[in-house]
């Protein structure tokens, strides 16, 4: 069985309450089970994390190497300040898929530039909480053919 991980970054623990025009109406209790029903249609075995502290999220990735096949990471403004989340993914050496519910190309322009974009398999942004699903969708499409 597929065994992957999500990661979510700060905030992301509002959604529904802050910047509705970028995030949706949609709460995370909502995120986790759309989530946790694709996956179980996929039979894949994912678990939900969320931190606000960037340390911790460094915790996250570290150990999950030798437990998931594969990182999906929303890291939300970490995406553009944070070496020490992009060097801990470039350690992963799996499947990764960087999510933005948002489009980062059509925001501020600092946002513009992430910085975990290089060492990750994949991007999804700007297709709301429905780029969860596509991130799931991908990561089983990558990990079902790296098996073959």
């Amino acid at each position: 069985m597929i065994k992957l991980i999500i990661i979510n970054g700060p905030n992301l623990n509002l959604l529904g309450e802050r910047e509705q025009t970028q995030y949706g109406s949609k709460n995370y209790k909502y995120l986790e089970e759309i989530c946790l029903k694709r996956a179980k249609d996929l039979n894949i075995d994912i678990e939900m994390r969320q931190s606000n502290i960037e340390g911790d999220i460094v915790n996250i990735i570290q150990d999950a190497r030798n437990t998931y096949d594969g990182i999906i990471i929303n890291a939300a403004g970490y995406s553009h300040t944070s070496v020490a989340i992009r060097d801990a993914l470039s350690i992963f050496k799996k499947p990764i898929v960087e999510l933005h519910i948002s489009n980062i190309y059509k925001r501020e322009d600092f946002r513009h530039k992430s910085l975990i974009s290089a060492v990750v398999t994949g991007i999804i942004c700007g297709l709301g909480t429905n780029g969860y699903i596509l991130a799931i969708n991908s990561m089983h499409e990558i990990l079902k053919n790296e098996n073959k």
